[in-house]
């Protein structure tokens, strides 16, 4: 199949553009370039290929771009719940707006399967015990209130031509060369390691659940390659159910795999999202998907990582791997203006 990835250069895009090449897949990529001077390791071995990447911003992408193209991965928005609301109306013209134009864009040009990277976030202060792809969502955020808007907005474009799947991802966690150090679990195993202590700002009683980069990547592979009729116009959570936790559980987890490491718990937060997800549908109904990791497999493989790179406090706290601190700089520079367009100074 002939790929085009938004996002080649993000944390999620650089694993799965390899993951599909090794796997036959003809991959390309486009890039808003943010984040491309931020690369914790090098791995030729285990991503002997990089997908060739346009840097172009994805607000201007038009049907030209994705001629030719027999499947679409829309990854690359402003990720993150603290950077969408830095400018929420810059978040919204990005992550809404842009993505359903993208897809009206993909669908001119010919595209037959387009794969929407959603999150689980959407379920925000969650209205049940559990809940799964037929529950309320209750998006607390701008980050998560735009993924509502572009999976109502995109729903309504499904048709037998233009096969549309939605992947709610749990929080990610695992190893990228574009890494990411504020996500929960890749930045308790960093400061459990360039620290020896995690201390936590609240109680940790919110429940997230949690899925490996590689189980997003296998779940994004079954989606390009499942039958139009199994998942057009489908939600799926992509993760597993034995992986909820109280976020207090995954420092726990964290502290066992990093010899030494304390844990000290704040008092109860104000953050009001919390959310046990269902996985079920996944399993059953997508096929070939099975998730493979845990929390504690995550945090005893990024516990090898750390130590085979020689992992320091500094590039634990380098900019390009926290996105809010990458922009912020870029902006500061002068490189990016107030609307997240490259500045032409």
């Amino acid at each position: 199949m002939n790929v085009l990835i938004t996002g080649t250069e993000g944390y999620i895009g650089m694993r799965l553009a390899c993951w599909l090449i090794a796997l036959g897949h003809k991959v390309k990529g486009v890039d808003s370039g943010y984040y491309r001077d931020g690369t914790l390791y090098l791995d030729p071995i285990g991503m002997p290929e990089l997908p060739h990447t346009i840097y172009k911003d994805l607000r201007t992408l038009t049907a030209s771009d994705f001629e030719g193209f027999e499947a679409v991965v829309h990854l690359a928005e402003l990720s993150n719940d603290p950077l969408g609301e830095r400018r929420p109306e810059v978040t919204f013209a990005i992550n809404h707006e842009g993505s359903v134009r993208i897809a009206q864009a993909a669908r001119a040009a010919g595209v037959r399967r387009f794969v929407y990277a959603s999150s689980c976030s959407v379920y925000g202060a969650a209205l049940s015990d559990q809940v799964d792809e037929s529950s309320p969502v209750n998006p607390q955020t701008a980050y998560a209130q735009c993924k509502t808007l572009v999976e109502r907005d995109l729903k309504g474009m499904a048709d037998e031509s233009f096969s549309i799947v939605f992947l709610r991802n749990a929080t990610a966690y695992g190893p990228s060369p574009r890494m990411r150090f504020d996500i929960v679990l890749n930045d308790l195993c960093a400061l459990a390691w360039t620290q020896k202590r995690i201390a936590m700002i609240s109680d940790g009683t919110p429940w997230r659940p949690v899925v490996h980069i590689e189980d997003i990547c296998e779940a994004i592979r079954c989606a390009l390659e499942a039958p139009g009729s199994a998942v057009n116009g489908e939600i799926f959570n992509v993760g597993s159910t034995s992986e909820n936790y109280r976020i207090r559980d995954i420092a726990r987890i964290v502290a066992s795999v990093f010899p030494g490491c304390e844990v000290t718990m704040g008092p109860p937060g104000g953050d009001n999202r919390s959310y046990r997800v269902s996985f079920e549908k996944i399993a059953t109904r997508l096929p070939g998907f099975r998730a493979r990791w845990t929390a504690e497999a995550g945090a005893m493989e990024l516990r090898r990582l750390f130590e085979r790179i020689e992992m320091s406090r500094p590039m634990y706290e380098f900019r390009a791997f926290t996105r809010l601190k990458q922009l912020n700089w870029l902006q500061r520079t002068g490189q990016l203006d107030g609307n997240l367009y490259w500045s032409a100074r």
